[in-house]
């Protein structure tokens, strides 16, 4: 079962005992002794076994209880860095709050006894979310970047007669071809890092994949403009697996998954 609360805090990249030089050696172009805000989504997901009494795996007001008294209480409308004890010696970032809140909820007699903590998300904008998947025997962290470009580009394979091409991709086969705002999501994963908390350095990623990717298909025919597809069917399943190809072993961090959204409706998925 997973539950959705959301909180707005300010919070800085900014570490006192530090120089500014080295602060801004850490955080980059997010170092600032000025607070910035935002407006974070989390999601909470507990599992157990469904009672069969109440048909429930635990009261759902339960946990949105739990979850509003111990941490949208200690987070919404406050300056994270000043006002939870803990970020007075703690990066602020998004994947040390989600380690936090983790450990809250994990504390003993939070959560029902019913339930256990299995994963939560941290949205601090819907460009950037951190997943934690604390179900032993692996707990791991993840961290996705979403970035955005518009493509054209016509589905028509070189191995069919223009007649089955028409049949299996109909109007997507129109030889003027058709436009897509595409939606890039790239996951890293990995341990933060010790001083900053960062699991990866969002400058240099974001660096990386506008490289490699977002600037090279901005605004270009895919079949026309791009010499990786020269020959090949650009359905999304080929894209993305070209996106994946590109970027992995390229990143600053290690490569879990690209999810590459052609609409609101259609996605897919690579995962390492």
């Amino acid at each position: 079962m997973t539950r959705r609360v959301g909180f707005s805090s300010g919070h800085r990249y900014w570490i006192p005992s530090l120089s500014e030089s080295e602060n801004r050696d850490l955080f980059g172009i997010w170092a600032s002794p000025y607070n910035h805000g935002h407006n974070y989504i989390l999601d909470v997901t507990v599992e157990g076994r469904v009672d069969p009494q109440t048909g429930m795996v635990v009261n759902i007001k339960w946990i949105d209880d739990i979850l509003k008294a111990h941490i949208v209480k200690q987070f919404d409308g406050k300056s994270i860095n000043d006002e939870v004890p803990f970020f007075h010696s703690h990066s602020s970032c998004l994947e040390n709050i989600a380690a936090y809140i983790a450990d809250s909820l994990r504390a003993p007699g939070i959560l029902p006894k019913e339930v256990q903590l299995t994963s939560l998300r941290l949205e601090e904008m819907p460009t950037l979310y951190v997943d934690l998947d604390l179900q032993p025997p692996i707990k791991s962290m993840t961290l996705t970047r979403s970035y955005e470009f518009a493509a054209s580009h016509r589905l028509d394979s070189p191995h069919l007669s223009p007649e089955e091409n028409l049949r299996l991709f109909g109007k997507c086969n129109n030889p003027a071809g058709h436009g897509h705002n595409y939606i890039l999501e790239v996951t890293v994963s990995g341990e933060p890092a010790e001083k900053t908390g960062m699991l990866v350095d969002l400058e240099l990623l974001d660096r990386v994949v506008n490289e490699l990717v977002v600037d090279r298909y901005d605004h270009k025919n895919l079949n026309v403009d791009l010499p990786e597809f020269e020959g090949r069917t650009t359905t999304s399943e080929i894209v993305v697996l070209e996106i994946f190809e590109r970027l992995q072993n390229h990143l600053p961090a290690k490569l879990h998954s690209v999810k590459l959204y052609e609409t609101a409706r259609n996605a897919f998925q690579v995962i390492a």
